[in-house]
């Protein structure tokens, strides 16, 4: 599994494309040249977006909101910069932002780990998940696949 995981990785890295263009097609290998994927990673967004799976180049200067993708399965390499990762548990005040997509303002419970350069961490979808602490910037990249969905832990506000 660690292997399968670390050639997916390794070929996100290598076949980076225009998510700022969305791609209909996955079908062409597309090459994004190093200036392009520089420049997605100051801003800190999508590199690919297709049908079953998603290359962001991510960015955090700061803690963000806790997150649930309900169909996504995040596979995250880091590269720079350091954060607290809380994952599992459940999401609090949760609302959503988009199809297949929910935020909260944190998770109670969960497991809290800490990301450092190099680190490969895999959030299966529906998993709630919250970058508490972040030593920025904290650079990383995502390759969300797209699964079914699963029973995500919510609460709302009282």
């Amino acid at each position: 599994m660690r292997v399968f995981i670390l050639f997916m990785l390794a070929a996100a890295t290598a076949w980076p494309s225009r998510a700022l263009l969305a791609q209909a097609d996955d079908s062409k290998v597309t090459l994004l040249r190093h200036g392009e994927v520089s420049a997605a990673f100051d801003r800190g967004m999508p590199i690919i977006e297709v049908g079953d799976y998603k290359i962001h180049a991510s960015r955090r200067e700061g803690p963000g909101r806790a997150e649930i993708h309900t169909r996504d399965t995040d596979i995250a390499y880091v590269l720079q910069g350091s954060a607290t990762l809380v994952t599992g548990g459940t999401a609090l005040e949760v609302e959503p932002i988009g199809p297949e997509e929910l935020r909260g303002s944190g998770i109670r419970g969960g497991e809290t780990r800490r990301l450092a350069p190099g680190d490969v961490v895999v959030i299966p979808n529906g998993t709630p998940h919250w970058f508490k602490d972040v030593e920025a910037p904290f650079l990383y990249y995502v390759v969300k696949v797209r699964q079914a969905r699963r029973q995500v832990a919510l609460e709302t506000a009282p």
